[in-house]
């Protein structure tokens, strides 16, 4: 089968965008691994990998620094929609995320938009459950110390 095309969807702010450079590296068993340079540059942020898990509604992201150094593992709560006929992938970021830092340190972030998605009919009700369930299994598996096999598929692979 063919790489889809891939987008990323925001609902706050409200943008679809083409990931065009992102490149495909793995398509297999429900996952799917990206490598990519960040589409807005930034000081800090500057290129990473990503596994998107379509069943568990997350995706791991591993976010490197210009020189290489890991910054943080990043990960999204995400719902999907893949378009057979046009070979597109649309991943729409639900908002949550979950920041896991070198030392171990765990961040939740942007629950506050959730709400905010959900006052403004951004997000719907089946929406935010699913993005809860999936937020909730995912720290989890983070809490449980299964970080390195959330990580794995993207750990194997290093920009040259």
């Amino acid at each position: 089968m063919k790489d889809p095309v891939l987008y990323r969807r925001r609902l706050i702010p409200e943008e679809c965008i083409l990931l065009k450079n992102d490149r495909i590296l793995l398509n297999d068993a429900g996952i799917l691994v990206t490598g990519w340079q960040a589409i807005r540059p930034r000081k800090d942020l500057h290129h990473g990998f990503s596994c998107y898990y379509f069943r568990e509604g997350y995706k791991v992201s591993k976010f490197y620094a210009a020189d290489h150094r890991l910054l943080y593992y990043y990960c999204d709560i995400i719902s999907h929609d893949f378009d057979e006929q046009k070979n597109t992938l649309v991943v729409t970021d639900l908002l949550a995320d979950v920041i896991v830092y070198p030392d171990g340190f765990v961040k939740v972030v942007d629950i506050g938009e959730m709400a905010q998605a959900l006052e403004e009919n951004l997000i719907t009700v089946p929406q935010l459950k699913s993005a809860l369930h999936s937020l909730n299994s995912l720290l989890e598996r983070i809490y449980a110390g299964d970080m390195p096999s959330l990580t794995a598929p993207i750990d194997r692979f290093d920009f040259p």
